[in-house]
């Protein structure tokens, strides 16, 4: 699984954990420092834009058919206003279309998250279309189907429909660049049925980043902040459920999830994972693998997946891109820690678990007094062992270049989402 970042029309493949084995060792260091004025005229190069739907009168700017916005800001199922057929059942079908959206900016990537409760065998599938800056429009593609169990709909993102300019690369909707963008959402009910599919939350990130990572960020508000986010390794798993990827090297992205959901004390249920066999560690982390994998991609890296799992758990979680490590400074500093999706090759990240990754996330817990950085690295061999310090330079380094500086936002109630530095959340 593996997401690199490349230059526009930028080409972002698939994501996930394949990793290398090596020696740890932890380490404390400060990093060089650019001029402050330099490092501010790159991060305005990275342009990043986010919208979201999340309440009643964003949810209202959008057309609805079969579909209705409900009180307390939802987009629920109403009546269907056709039938769709799917694995021997028919359904009604409902859908949601977003206004046309202009970031402002001529964007090569795209990604949509979503936070929504499927009960019973309903499902939604999420599509999307883009506008040049001369007016021409694409043709409505695919992001995925999902539905929060695998009982009835096997999750599964979209195929690579190249059909006008744009393709899609697992969660990624990559354009050679595009003015604006219109998203679709599709709510799927069992016909006969009286179950509710809704939306609490859908969001758009739409990018244009240069290829280079640039000067090393100045440190920001969390220098010596340090979250106490609970320590899982990925590498405790391997060889579990091999249906939904095997454990081990394939479970970062769930395993970082993990971690930030015991944070909030937002764990499943036991009886959610009462079918993980007595003696697996932590078998919340086989859950979440189990609730995100994509049975398109086969692996649990697909980001809005991964997201939508634990919104469900949290309350609110998306998919963004951060501009550098000052922004995910802010979140830490609010109780909020991102989870980043970072590549190197060996000699690249001192410290880590392993020499080389083509794909990986970890999760930003803190920062030293100089500014470096503090993860909790599922690669680890351990628990005990996941605990890491990455210097500031190569971490971002690692992270901007090799996935745009993706980023999961997961949190809850109790810790809202800090005022953003430049509309990236």
């Amino acid at each position: 699984m593996v997401r690199r970042h490349l230059p526009a029309p930028v080409v972002l493949a698939l994501a996930g954990c394949l990793v290398a084995g090596g020696v740890a060792v932890s380490l404390d260091r400060s990093v060089d420092r650019p001029d402050e004025g330099v490092a501010a005229a790159a991060v305005s190069d990275r342009k990043v834009d986010l919208e979201r739907y999340d309440a009643a009168g964003q949810w209202r700017t959008g057309k609805v058919r079969g579909t209705r916005v409900t009180a307390d800001g939802e987009l629920a199922f109403d009546r269907g206003f056709r039938t769709t057929r799917l694995a021997g059942r028919t359904y009604d079908t409902a859908r949601w279309t977003s206004p046309w959206v202009a970031p402002g900016f001529s964007y090569t990537e795209l990604v949509a998250s979503w936070s929504a409760r499927t009960p019973g065998s309903s499902w939604i599938e999420l599509r999307v279309r883009g506008r040049s800056a001369a007016g021409k429009v694409t043709s409505w593609d695919s992001l995925a189907r999902w539905a929060a169990k695998d009982g009835v709909l096997r999750r599964a993102s979209g195929g690579a429909q190249t059909d006008d300019g744009t393709t899609l690369a697992t969660d990624t909707w990559r354009t050679a660049g595009l003015a604006s963008y219109q998203l679709r959402v599709e709510v799927h009910r069992q016909r006969g049925k009286r179950a509710v599919p809704r939306l609490d939350l859908a969001t758009v990130m739409t990018s244009a980043l240069p290829r280079t990572a640039g000067p090393t960020s100045q440190p920001g508000v969390a220098r010596g902040v340090e979250l106490a986010v609970p320590r899982y390794s990925q590498m405790i798993h391997t060889g579990h459920f091999p249906q939904w990827g095997g454990g081990g090297e394939a479970w970062c992205s769930p395993t970082s999830t993990s971690m930030v959901l015991g944070y909030y004390r937002r764990l499943p249920s036991a009886a959610s994972y009462a079918w993980v066999p007595r003696g697996h560690a932590d078998p919340w982390v086989d859950a979440a693998a189990r609730a995100t994998y994509d049975y398109a991609y086969r692996g649990t890296g697909n980001w809005p997946f991964t997201t939508a799992y634990a919104a469900r758990q949290a309350g609110k979680a998306f998919v963004t891109r951060l501009r550098d490590l000052r922004e995910a400074e802010v979140l830490v500093k609010a109780g909020i820690p991102p989870v980043l999706s970072i590549a190197f090759q060996r000699g690249q990240l001192s410290g880590a678990p392993i020499s080389s990754s083509k794909g990986h996330l970890l999760v930003v817990v803190g920062f030293t007094s100089k500014g470096d950085v503090i993860v909790n690295d599922p690669a680890a061999p351990t628990n005990a062992t996941v605990r890491r310090v990455y210097q500031r330079a190569q971490l971002e380094k690692a992270w901007l270049e090799a996935s745009g500086g993706t980023a999961y936002v997961i949190h809850d109630a109790a810790h809202p989402l800090p005022k953003a530095p430049a509309g990236n959340w």
